[in-house]
């Protein structure tokens, strides 16, 4: 079996003003450190102070080479030991450390900075993704009260697929809530199929990434009550370790060392 600390990469996407910037080189165990406190991936480096994550990034783009400089600070509002499994088995688990945070970022390549709401997770699994699962679709948003309501859709519509409809308070509750119905959503440019649980129809207002196997979006819906604008994936395993997908990979996700 693959050593794990031998398949390192940070993975930065940014969008918006300036084009889209894309790096997710790996790196082997050679060119990577891990303390408590700190993870170095080749020049890149995530501190963590005991109040911030301070992420110092310097990465070269694909597959245009533009380079991207600079920091990204993550202030969790309040830290979450929240886990739970996504399969029958229990080989696979998804927790957030971080629903709710503020971000800061300052890039000097390319010129960016701005703040904003932030969050972090964490996925963890004792098995290569493809022995899992097949698909699912996952979203977050914020609610009105503060709290981070999760929609974790494994294996949607088929038997033995699991939900997770999720609500995390800024008191440090953990509340599950009745997912709304779930709504198809227009398949993607490369004919993703993809769906999002809402009590009335679903728009997509911004396409942030689209490839054979996944896709990253920001929709507009309803969520117990309110309207939300929520950050969706949705994850395709078999296409993913299809011959032609993998064959692209080291196109988006160079190795070093």
């Amino acid at each position: 079996m693959a050593d794990p600390n031998d398949h390192n990469a940070l993975n930065v996407a940014l969008y918006g003003r300036g084009g889209k910037r894309w790096s997710m080189t790996e790196r082997g165990a050679r060119h990577c450190a891990r303390e408590a406190d700190c993870f170095t991936i080749g020049p890149s480096q995530l501190q963590w102070d005991g109040r911030h994550l301070t992420i110092h990034i310097d990465e070269i783009g694909v597959p245009l080479p533009r380079r991207i400089r600079g920091t990204v600070r993550v202030t969790p509002d309040r830290l979450f030991g929240f886990s739970t499994p996504l399969d029958a088995d229990g080989r696979h688990h998804w927790g957030p450390i971080a629903p709710s945070a503020r971000v800061e970022v300052e890039l000097q390549q390319p010129a960016q900075r701005w703040h904003g709401h932030a969050y972090l997770d964490s996925n963890e699994g004792e098995e290569p993704v493809a022995r899992g699962f097949r698909e699912w679709d996952w979203s977050r948003c914020q609610l009105a009260d503060g709290s981070t309501a999760v929609l974790y859709d494994v294996e949607p519509g088929q038997a033995g697929g699991r939900l997770l409809a999720l609500r995390f308070g800024p008191d440090g509750s953990v509340k599950p809530f009745d997912a709304p119905p779930q709504r198809k959503l227009a398949h993607t440019a490369w004919r993703l199929p993809r769906r999002m649980r809402s009590d009335s129809p679903v728009s997509v207002l911004q396409q942030l990434e689209d490839t054979p196997f996944y896709q990253r979006a920001v929709l507009q819906s309803h969520l117990l009550g309110e309207k939300v604008t929520s950050f969706h994936e949705t994850l395709n395993v078999p296409r993913l370790v299809s011959p032609v997908v993998q064959a692209m990979l080291p196109w988006r996700m160079p190795r070093r060392g």
